[in-house]
């Protein structure tokens, strides 16, 4: 029933933005001379100001072309490298003959970099400056998951396994000595995969692992959706928080987690940053500041556009994730015959980093994996906290582009080859 509601809302709506376009528009022509005084100007930045509130945002585009690599241009192509009807793998090709041009003759190959972005309301496109600082000195590949509200029920469930198996799939299609970048949600299912992987001794295993602000145990440093994930029952999130959606999307009937409702829940927790920020907006458009007003739109232009997960996805993330801990008890049950083991891992790379200030992944939740991963050497290991950042900030921004990609990229140059080198340890031990 809400979603039909929020669906209804959406369409009433829509002869009020056309309005508000209309009205701009007419306010904003250089033949109109109410333009050019303040109430104009603010009657104008009004209507842009509802027109982009209201709005229906949809996936939006990569917006990546080229890439400064030795300080030269070079094009960049997002294709889909690999695909299901849940999840495509886009990677990043950059023109073969210009990259040759620039680089140094005999070079080795960029580090191919698997993003793995969090399926938990947004697109991938929300890790665009993630995918933008690490371009230049790696081959990178993103996980790009899809809406569950355009699968259509046939499709058949889509879970937190499915979810293991997707991710190492994608891993062994990009083959042996990759590595793998997990933002946030991804983290306890990436690891869980590559546990799997180094158990079996799958040759496609990756050089290294990076998590970055992800609840591997979510019982250390507790923030406001850990909290709320404790206080409340299953059967709560069960009843509340899945919903039906209706006609015309392709997946009408599907049961899902709508992320509009995600979207509510986190603008909620910071709901006077978001007020702020329309205020802003607003001073911004009267005063004609083009530039602070694009950077508002490219923010929430993003931000806004949202996806929705599967109900068997939702639930089992909540109660094995964030309700039972079970990867952090070491209790994680895959398909429900196979222990996960991430002391399983011995020659894979791993990499933690936290924001002091992340009210989303406290601090010691990422850590954990340190723990968990027992047989890793120490030297194969690395923690960093970044000062000063909340969650957004431990993927994107400024801090994140000057001081937590380069210690990233630094720490994926040092094991290029660490199946190898570790092997050849364990030999001389042996002998």
């Amino acid at each position: 029933m809400l979603y039909s509601l929020v669906e209804m809302n959406r369409v009433a709506m829509a002869p009020m933005r056309l309005a508000a376009k209309a009205g701009r528009a007419a306010l904003l022509s250089p033949l109109n001379p109410l333009g050019k005084t303040e109430y104009g100007k603010s009657l104008a930045a009004f209507a842009d100001v509802f027109e982009s509130s209201t709005r229906y945002y949809g996936k939006p585009e990569w917006q990546i072309n080229t890439v400064r690599v030795n300080s030269a241009p070079i094009k960049v192509t997002p294709t889909v490298s690999w695909r299901s009807p849940w999840c495509n793998l886009v990677h990043f090709k950059k023109d073969p003959e210009q990259l040759a041009a620039v680089r140094k003759p005999g070079a080795p190959p960029l580090p191919r970099m698997i993003i793995t972005a969090p399926l938990s309301g947004h697109y991938a496109t929300l890790l665009r400056g993630t995918v933008e600082a690490f371009l230049p000195n790696h081959d990178v590949y993103i996980t790009d998951w899809a809406d569950a509200r355009m699968a259509p029920v046939w499709l058949g469930r889509f879970d937190l396994d499915d979810y293991i198996d997707h991710i190492r799939d994608m891993i062994t299609h990009v083959g042996p000595g990759a590595h793998v970048l997990g933002v946030c949600q991804p983290g306890p299912p990436v690891l869980a995969a590559i546990s799997m992987m180094a158990e079996d001794n799958d040759p496609a295993r990756p050089a290294s692992m990076t998590f970055m602000g992800s609840p591997i145990d979510a019982r250390r440093s507790p923030t406001v959706p850990n909290e709320l994930a404790e206080e409340r029952s299953f059967a709560w999130f069960e009843e509340n928080m899945i919903h039906t959606v209706p006609g015309p999307y392709p997946g009408v009937m599907r049961r899902v987690y709508p992320g509009f409702v995600q979207l509510v829940s986190f603008m909620n927790m910071n709901w006077d940053r978001h007020v702020d920020a329309q205020w802003h907006f607003f001073n911004h458009l009267v005063d004609g500041d083009g530039d602070e007003a694009g950077k508002h739109r490219e923010f929430y232009d993003e931000y806004l556009s949202v996806l929705d997960l599967t109900e068997e996805f939702y639930l089992q993330t909540i109660q094995r994730v964030f309700q039972e801990h079970h990867l952090a008890r070491g209790i994680y049950m895959y398909r429900g015959e196979r222990l996960v083991k991430p002391q399983a891992i011995r020659d894979v790379a791993l990499m933690t980093v936290e924001g002091e200030k992340d009210d989303i992944s406290g601090i010691g939740q990422t850590q954990a994996a340190h723990d968990l991963c027992t047989k890793i050497p120490d030297d194969m290991k690395a923690d960093y906290i970044q000062p000063g950042v909340g969650h957004y900030g431990v993927f994107n921004g400024n801090r994140f582009r000057t001081e937590i990609a380069p210690r990233v990229s630094q720490f994926t140059r040092r094991f290029m080859d660490v199946q190898a080198e570790v092997a050849a340890r364990e030999t001389a031990a042996v002998s």
